[in-house]
């Protein structure tokens, strides 16, 4: 970024020279209790130009200790560790919680003066979306951290003091318009969403009466399926002619691959697109990012997709549990990994779009009761997948029925694209107008500012000649809270 060509009266200097960069205090079991118990911030509160201070813990701090840990308002805490694209997620301490420390998995910026803290964050904030802070960190299994010692080193744009402060109030407004936008698009997500689930699960129980004159038990009697003799109460009522089946009844159910990096080089094997719990999502399938891996031609005989299998997700998040959707032969010789179940419905059975939205809806609760739950992660057994109750209804009645569900969601499936597109749109005008902020094309430039020049001249005179003595802080301007952490929540 140092070579790209600043406005006139701007200035590079590097993090170390604006401001005062600290790691927070480790947490230890010898902290949790104590008579100095104080509030500190951590990762998890630590949010894009937002505090969330609902999950704020404690921990012991002697008064040395309260001293050099002690949050000050203006400091700009960044996130140490996080995801890559999440790395540096900066945010303004402002004064809550009040008297409150911060952990190491925290880095502390103090701005120097002459720098605003809002002019850090935004330059921060730019660094987090157009991957500067990635270029310095280090990867352990998932996580990214961010090195403190060559963060110092990072370019830093400094504008004049007094185009900081325009720029700042330029963005406050941008912001605020952005984030009536994002909640009217949120809003309209949310409505649709519920609107497009009401009106399936619905149907897919037989609230929506379709003329028919056969009945279930003649095609599960035909193919030597029982229904459930006896249905758990908590299960909604069908029509007389719709019966209750387990999904290991009606389907061949089996896991996917399981990924062996030691494996990938052995002789004979084939390289396979196959889909992860990313690529299957409910009521769709995500294919832009399709994976490859090794397996023997047996296995790919035995574990490639075909035509009508219905996809539901293994593991993840406890509300994600059994997601999914039907395959449709998007890309050849496609399998999938040890994470995403296969359902094969038995032929002239059941439209697998009906089983995969009952999974969808219906089955969302009954998946969340029956996952179990290690660590951060749910999963889901085979053997419970394979108890799902599924609603069977008659075969002249599952083609109206499927394309009564097609076309009443369609209507929701458009708001619901709309919505999407638009916060995408959002996402990207947030990462556009952060860049033109650091580039110096939001606010036109006063000749008559004092050059930024100048003012790092000022500032490293004074820190060779005065360092002992510099202002640990500077003072924040006075905002307002509800209105700005109203709109910080909303582009976080």
């Amino acid at each position: 970024m140092t070579n790209e060509q600043l406005p006139a009266g701007w200035a590079w200097a590097t993090v170390a020279e604006v401001g005062r960069l600290q790691l927070g205090r480790q947490r230890a079991p010898r902290y949790h209790a104590g008579p100095n118990m104080r509030p500190y911030l951590r990762v998890a509160n630590v949010f894009e130009d937002r505090i969330d201070t609902r999950d704020v813990m404690s921990m012991n701090f002697d008064p040395e200790e309260f001293e050099a840990y002690q949050l000050q308002p203006g400091d700009v805490l960044l996130n140490e560790g996080q995801s890559p694209e999440l790395l540096g997620r900066p945010a303004i301490y402002r004064g809550e919680p009040a008297d409150a420390c911060f952990t190491n998995s925290l880095i502390r910026f103090q701005a120097h003066a002459g720098v605003l803290p809002e002019w850090a964050l935004t330059v921060f904030r730019a660094y987090m979306h157009n991957g500067r802070f990635r270029r310095e960190s280090r990867i352990t299994t998932n996580i990214a951290h961010l090195s403190m010692t060559r963060l110092k080193h990072v370019e830093f744009p400094v504008p004049p003091l007094a185009e900081q402060q325009r720029i700042s109030d330029a963005l406050d407004e941008a912001w605020e318009y952005l984030a009536r936008a994002r909640q009217s698009a949120e809003r309209s997500l949310r409505l649709a969403e519920a609107l497009r689930e009401g009106l399936i699960q619905s149907a897919v129980v037989g609230s929506v009466r379709l003329q028919g004159s056969s009945s279930a038990h003649d095609i599960l009697e035909e193919a030597g399926i029982f229904p459930i003799a006896a249905p758990p109460a908590d299960l909604p009522e069908l029509p007389p002619s719709w019966c209750w089946v387990r999904l290991g009844d009606l389907a061949d159910v089996s896991g996917g691959v399981t990924k062996d990096t030691k494996k990938q080089g052995a002789e004979g094997m084939i390289e396979v697109p196959y889909l992860r719990v990313a690529n299957v999502q409910r009521g769709h399938l995500q294919l832009d990012h399709v994976a490859t891996i090794r397996v023997t031609p047996e296995k790919l005989k035995a574990l490639r997709l075909e035509r009508g299998d219905v996809l539901m997700n293994e593991g993840g998040d406890r509300d994600k549990l059994g997601r999914g959707w039907v395959w449709d032969g998007q890309i050849d010789d496609c399998i999938h990994q040890n994470h995403v179940f296969r359902a094969r419905l038995k032929p002239g059975v059941l439209e697998p779009k009906l089983l995969s939205w009952f999974g969808n809806t219906w089955g969302r609760s009954w998946f969340e009761l029956r996952g179990k739950q290690t660590t951060n992660l749910a999963s889901l057994s085979l053997r419970t997948l394979k108890e799902l109750p599924v609603p069977v209804p008659p075969l002249d009645v599952q083609t109206g029925l499927t394309e009564y569900i097609s076309e009443t969601t369609a209507h929701a499936d458009r708001i619901i694209d709309s919505a999407r597109q638009l916060l995408r749109k959002l996402d990207g005008a947030k990462k556009s107008l952060l860049q033109a902020a650091v580039t110096g094309r939001v606010v036109p430039q006063n000749p008559s500012d004092e050059s930024a020049d100048e003012l790092l001249a000022r500032l490293r005179a004074e820190s060779t000649t005065n360092a002992a003595t510099r202002p640990r802080t500077r003072a924040v301007k006075k905002r307002n809270v509800t209105a700005k952490e109203a709109s910080n929540k909303e582009l976080a």
